[in-house]
């Protein structure tokens, strides 16, 4: 494993030693702001299990020192594919995770445990609830930031450029050039021009539209990274993804829709014109539209949804209902730290089976936060942002858990 780690390193910074200073010089040669500069890998899983090592943690940590030798913000990948069963390497990965983001401050990690294929491995669901738990018990003093930096997922698209799941597909190229881009503010900003008296048919011609420029000048900026890095284009990620910032939320956007507050009746419908219309525009932008490609609703991150949730308008079900028209599903959503494992996974079983069935991207990301419970507030800083503790359903589901097993593929599986 040692001889892995240090091949991992080498490879990532021979790789990826110029794409810092190409995206700084595009970003001031075309006045776009580019926020984030990121590192996706194959999913180290499957590198790492040649090594015959139980304890794939010093890769992660190679992965870490690549990250501050290259200068980015974060590398995902430390990933394994597990819809269907796993092997020796994705079962030492997975039990490395909790380990490997409490020694690392740049290092992603996702798991795909469902697609529409294969069913839900309720086998991985469980561990993964295990998982979950223990990354945030072992970062207790940061707010179980750990799990933070850990996605559970069903229908991974192998393309993703967005933290914390993204890695690099088993079908991609070598060196390759994903783009995200992220424009709620932008959206915002049109929508206000609107005024409150556009029907609803205006609204969404406006959020097309919009989404129509901000996704041609992602690729413009993509295809520039390119040709100075000599690597190839891959995709364009449409998702409008928020920030903590003033104005750059998607709560926002839904409540100039005419929503008293995001989660108030009519949320979902709202999301879903929101999505819709994100889509149609980007498509009609770039040939290459890829990864998640819609709306996120990321809790901590957007300072409406954070408000919303502390006002009591969103809980933790109408999030669910919303993740069936956007892009993801459960983001950025801190929970008490006492939630049992068992739960962790129940919640998990049922953004997959919203996934699995309606053949779209589902995914977990939440927070057993240690120490704390409903009502109280957590702040991770940064882009991370903050969000108050949301409470969980207090009647429980272990015996189903524990059953184990798969959960058989929807009959809209057999399409070929």
């Amino acid at each position: 494993v040692e001889a892995t780690a240090t091949a991992i390193h080498a490879r990532v910074v021979e790789v990826a030693r110029d794409l810092v200073g190409a995206v700084n010089a595009v970003e001031e040669a075309l006045g776009v702001p580019i926020i984030n500069r990121r590192l996706a890998v194959t999913p180290i899983a499957l590198v790492g299990e040649p090594s015959g090592a139980q304890d794939l943690s010093p890769l992660a940590e190679a992965l870490d020192r690549a990250a501050d030798a290259v200068g980015v913000d974060y590398v995902g990948g430390f990933s394994a594919l597990v819809q269907k069963g796993w092997t020796d390497g994705d079962l030492a990965l997975i039990r490395s995770i909790p380990k490997a983001l409490a020694i690392t401050r740049k290092v992603c990690a996702s798991v795909n445990v469902a697609s529409t294929a294969a069913g839900i491995n309720m086998d991985a669901v469980a561990l993964m609830g295990r998982t979950i738990c223990e990354a945030a018990r072992l970062t207790a003093d940061t707010g179980g930031f750990g799990a933070a930096k850990l996605v559970t997922f069903a229908n991974v698209p192998d393309d993703n450029p967005f933290m914390a799941g993204a890695f690099l597909g088993i079908g991609e190229p070598d060196r390759v050039i994903n783009v995200g881009v992220s424009g709620p503010g932008v959206v915002r900003a049109a929508l206000a021009k609107l005024g409150p008296d556009a029907d609803l048919g205006e609204i969404a011609e406006t959020v097309k539209r919009t989404a129509f420029k901000v996704t041609r000048v992602g690729e413009l900026a993509g295809r520039e990274v390119c040709r100075r890095l000599d690597a190839r284009f891959g995709i364009v990620d449409l998702s409008l993804a928020p920030t903590p910032a003033v104005g750059d939320s998607i709560a926002e956007i839904i409540e100039l829709m005419g929503l008293e507050r995001c989660g108030a009746p009519g949320t979902t419908a709202a999301l879903a014109l929101l999505t819709d219309a994100v889509k149609k525009g980007g498509a009609m932008a770039s040939s290459y539209v890829g990864g998640l490609s819609g709306a996120f609703i990321p809790v901590s991150e957007d300072r409406g949804m954070a408000a919303a949730a502390a006002d009591g308008a969103l809980s933790l079900e109408k999030l669910e209902a919303m993740s069936s028209v956007c892009s993801v599903g459960l983001d950025m959503v801190c929970i008490p730290g006492s939630t049992p494992p068992e739960t962790v996974a129940a919640i998990i079983a049922d953004e997959c089976a919203i996934g699995v069935v309606n053949r779209k991207t589902t995914a977990v990301r939440v927070i057993p936060v240690p120490g704390k419970g409903p009502g109280d507030r957590v702040d991770y800083g940064g882009l991370w942002g903050s969000a108050p503790v949301l409470p969980v359903n207090a009647f429980a589901s272990p015996a189903f858990v524990r059953r184990g097993g798969r959960i058989p593929a929807p009959v809209r599986a057999l399409s070929n």
